[in-house]
């Protein structure tokens, strides 16, 4: 099989670790299977999803005295774009106790809060962090100058229009966010006032609106937040006892 761009390399991970006669060549973009295969039963650990440890690495690098430790995340390289952008942002990320857990790689990710700067995302990077996209919104809006990122009109169609929602939501937080139509650009510096935002009923808007509400003066109301539990069912639950604050208050859901 030959793919025509590097996509998540999880499955091929798994059957050679299973055992099974499989090749992979990185620079063809290639994978062999030969069979029938004869695999051998292993004790698997899953790793925690970074995509959910996204908003728990952005929330402690825009929170002034944070420091947060993540641990045992999947850094698996195919998945790991939102490490690559909150560095080039200038975030305070390390990787400890790594290592391989039935051939994953796995880490403990330490998040310290620092000074981010704007900067620009696109291109290949886009396709290994774009779920993550909304909660690097939310991080661009605390960074010193302007963020960009382009490339990402996949945003469009996922579980809402994510480009829209952040765009539209985060501005009625006080933020200056252009919509553009293969992504945002985000002037930093933002001073975030608590107001009514929407999910979307999209699980990733919903949680990246309540980080945003930690850094936001007075209290925020986000409708339809239930939608986190698509894929984190305790997430306010979590982001209360991590943060010591309030979580932004559930409203009932109301027509847009």
């Amino acid at each position: 099989m030959t793919e025509p761009s590097r996509s998540r390399d999880h499955s091929e991970r798994m059957l050679q670790a299973f055992g099974a006669n499989l090749v992979v060549e990185p620079d063809s973009l290639t994978v062999t299977l030969n069979g029938p295969a004869q695999l051998t039963g292993q004790t698997v650990i899953v790793p925690g999803d970074i995509s959910s440890a996204a908003f728990w690495l952005v929330a402690a690098a825009i929170t002034p005295g944070s420091e947060l430790v993540i641990e045992n995340v999947g850094v698996n390289p195919t998945r790991t774009g939102i490490l690559d952008a909150l560095h080039q942002m200038a975030a305070d990320i390390t990787l400890e106790n790594e290592r391989l857990v039935t051939g994953e790689p796995v880490a403990d990710i330490r998040v310290r809060h620092s000074v981010l700067k704007g900067t620009t995302l696109g291109g290949d990077l886009i396709p290994r962090l774009i779920d993550e996209v909304p909660i690097l919104a939310v991080a661009a809006l605390f960074a010193e100058g302007k963020t960009i990122i382009q490339d990402a009109a996949e945003l469009r169609v996922k579980e809402s229009d994510r480009i829209t929602a952040m765009a539209t939501q985060l501005t009625q937080l006080g933020a200056t966010v252009v919509e553009r139509p293969d992504g945002l650009e985000i002037m930093g510096g933002a001073m975030l006032k608590g107001a009514e935002v929407d999910s979307f009923t999209d699980h990733r808007v919903a949680m990246s609106l309540a980080i945003a509400a930690l850094r936001a003066e007075g209290t925020t109301h986000l409708h339809r937040a239930e939608a986190a539990a698509i894929s984190y069912p305790e997430f306010m639950h979590t982001l209360a006892q991590v943060s010591g604050a309030t979580p932004p208050s559930p409203s009932k859901p109301r027509p847009l």
